[in-house]
């Protein structure tokens, strides 16, 4: 997949000499959450609608109003995670793009690129999710990835989803038909395994010893 083809140019940029009507009238129609305003083909900022919308007088330009853009942009180097960082990040569901030379080429939309990631392997291949825990001073990345492999399953990914001053959580994607195997392998490590599965013979071990002990007490 070349995140480039995801590139769109639909949607026209606006000059600072543009009427706040125009911009007003183009978040009517279309549902974005910034328009990007250009000049002489480079990027000036992305004004905001939640902002234009406010604005009474419509039949100034948007010149007098520049000091309510916000400045972010991505080029065509940026990975998929990147622009996903960057659409959280500014709050938005459109990105400009500029090419090398700083010129404005287009625009990415946050529901092409939610789409891509979600057709990538990593969550659409059928695979079981694990959420593991130890101290962020004794988990390593590699261990983690040589767990997994160890017990003859494949990893399709992993990133850090929490953390605080003592522990990570580290979420992973793998496949495999001992998932308990690994479950195991990560307790016998010292991590705590988060999310609760079925093949979990650990935790239906300590059911059934939660069940004989209520018994014994009850006698």
């Amino acid at each position: 997949m070349n995140i480039n083809d995801f590139i769109l140019k639909e949607i026209k940029a606006l000059e600072l000499s543009n009427t706040v009507k125009s911009a007003q009238q183009m978040c009517k129609d279309l549902p974005i959450t910034h328009i990007p305003i250009v000049e002489n083909g480079k990027l000036i900022g992305c004004l905001p609608e939640s902002d234009i919308q406010t604005i009474e007088e419509n039949d100034q330009s948007l010149k007098e109003y520049a000091y309510l853009l916000d400045h972010f942009h991505t080029n065509e180097k940026a990975t998929l995670l990147d622009l996903i960082v960057l659409f959280a990040d500014n709050d938005c569901n459109l990105i400009p793009v500029l090419n090398k030379d700083m010129n404005y080429i287009g625009y990415y939309e946050l529901s092409d690129i939610l789409d891509a990631f979600a057709d990538s392997p990593f969550l659409h291949n059928e695979s079981e999710t694990l959420i593991i825990e130890k101290n962020r001073n004794d988990y390593s990345m590699s261990q983690i990835a040589q767990i997994v492999e160890a017990n003859n399953a494949q990893l399709l990914g992993l990133y850090i989803s929490s953390q605080n001053q003592d522990n990570v959580q580290v979420t992973l994607k793998v496949t495999s038909e001992e998932v308990n195997e690994i479950i195991q392998t990560f307790r016998r490590y010292n991590y705590n395994v988060v999310t609760q599965h079925e093949d979990d013979t650990y935790l239906e071990e300590l059911k059934d010893r939660a069940e004989y002990l209520r018994r014994y007490l009850d006698m």
